[in-house]
């Protein structure tokens, strides 16, 4: 997935309901987006990192991820019309719990990569988790269901 292809962008910002489709693809979108955002989130982008959140991706999405296309997500430039934490806060309501609680699992995945978390991805954790509204069990990765 090219970053250009970031459609359903548009169409949350614009209100536009979404399918089960559009739903799938909103979280490929939004875990581009953050992933890749949270690589830089130290102001320190390392190979490990991006290695790892391509790994990532392929996992959660079985798509095939560029280092450039997870490099140019993390550009604080494509964020000057809307931050991530406003697009995350915007999008939420579209993705499904399943997929918020995947998302900030990853993201804690690509934190603990390289063997020092910093306090600034400590903090973007946090925001990212509050934009998201995750509960504490989502984040611990805990799922009410039946018991085998």
């Amino acid at each position: 997935m090219a970053i250009a292809d970031l459609k359903n962008v548009l169409n949350i910002f614009g209100g536009a309901e979404v399918t089960e489709d559009q739903q799938n693809e909103l979280f490929k979108e939004v875990l581009l987006m953050t992933l890749a955002r949270a690589a830089d989130a130290d102001i320190n982008i390392q190979s490990v990192e991006v290695e790892r959140i391509q790994a990532i991706l392929k996992a959660h999405t079985g798509e095939d991820f560029s280092s450039a296309d997870i490099r140019v997500a993390a550009r604080a430039e494509l964020y000057a019309e809307a931050t991530l934490r406003k697009y995350l806060g915007s999008v939420r309501t579209k993705l499904s719990a399943s997929h918020r609680a995947e998302t900030i699992q990853a993201l804690a995945d690509v934190f603990r990569s390289d063997s020092n978390v910093s306090v600034l991805e400590v903090d973007f954790f946090d925001r990212v988790a509050t934009a998201l509204q995750v509960t504490p069990s989502q984040i611990a990765g805990l799922v009410a269901g039946d018991v085998e």
